[in-house]
């Protein structure tokens, strides 16, 4: 019988390691941190003014990055079973027995952790608050229950997804003020037609796991009629940003400019056949409209207007 020697045995776990860390960061869903972490940066800047403080800036980021990223750790074990039935996530580490339960939670318990300290040595107590109720909603709420039980899961989801840029701007200014509240409303309603829209493309998924979203239990018609009411409720409130707080122009043509051909987009999954095709677009289009929105609020922020 062959046994391996212990110099090939130790090859081996080398062999192994940049494998287990990747997927231990996979667990923590890096698009799903950067994408929140733009976010972030957008409600700092749009507090700030130009007002920058390096430590307070660095606190934030890392804070959220890792306290999203132990969100979704927690968030990878209790999905674990629908993760399996459904073709985009049947590969994820903990479907596939590469990491295990345990790995999965302990990793979850450090990064939320590490998040916490950070947030509180660098920010004040209402940023970790409102960071710690993101965490609380999305594991707690939408993971533990309504994803699986409630088609209005996805509203719940929704304020957990807003969190990041309120974090942001509440860790420059102290308070839960208008700006703050504005800012709120304006990334909860964009999380649900973008969040519809990938029910639709990936309606075959959510059947198979039998997850309510509201394509699957209302029909796709419905769920067009909800982007489009939706859609037209965001408008306007990211226009109201410009009258709660400190964004300029630039921000009000940006959010009206791309606001409006979401809507647009919308209006024309009412006359396409192809409703696959169509809400990949109008969630392409949620991606760019928010992130534009984001990054202009710290170009001005930084090059104010004359």
């Amino acid at each position: 019988m062959d046994h391996a020697s212990p110099s090939s045995q130790h090859d081996d776990r080398l062999a192994t390691m940049p494998s287990r860390w990747h997927d231990l960061l996979e667990l923590t869903k890096p698009g799903i941190i950067g994408g929140n972490l733009i976010a972030a940066i957008g409600g700092y800047f749009l507090a700030a003014q130009g007002q920058f403080d390096g430590m307070t800036f660095a606190a934030v980021l890392l804070g959220i990055a890792l306290i999203i990223g132990s969100a979704c750790a927690c968030n990878n074990v209790i999905d674990r079973d629908i993760d399996a039935l459904m073709a985009r996530t049947r590969h994820r580490p903990l479907v596939r027995g590469s990491i295990s339960i345990t790995q999965a939670l302990g990793l979850s318990a450090l990064l939320g952790v590490c998040g916490v300290v950070c947030l509180a040595l660098g920010t004040n107590g209402l940023t970790v608050a409102l960071a710690v109720i993101g965490w609380g909603v999305y594991v707690g709420i939408y993971s533990l229950y309504m994803k699986r039980h409630s088609e209005y899961g996805t509203l719940v989801g929704s304020l957990s997804g807003a969190m990041p840029p309120v974090v942001g701007y509440c860790a420059v200014t102290g308070s839960f003020d208008s700006g703050a509240i504005v800012l709120l409303v304006i990334f909860c309603l964009w999380q649900m037609p973008h969040s519809y829209a990938i029910a639709i493309f990936r309606y075959a998924d959510y059947q198979r796991a039998s997850i309510p979203v509201l394509p699957v239990v209302r029909g796709i018609k419905t769920a067009k009629h909800h982007i489009l009411g939706y859609i037209v409720a965001f408008i306007p409130a990211s226009l109201a940003l410009g009258l709660a707080s400190q964004a300029g122009i630039g921000y009000l043509c940006v959010a009206l400019v791309m606001g409006c051909y979401w809507l647009y987009l919308a209006l024309r999954g009412y006359r396409l056949d192809d409703d696959v095709r169509w809400a990949k677009q109008v969630f392409g289009v949620s991606i760019l409209t928010i992130t534009a929105m984001s990054l202009v609020m710290v170009l001005e922020a930084v090059v104010p207007l004359a």
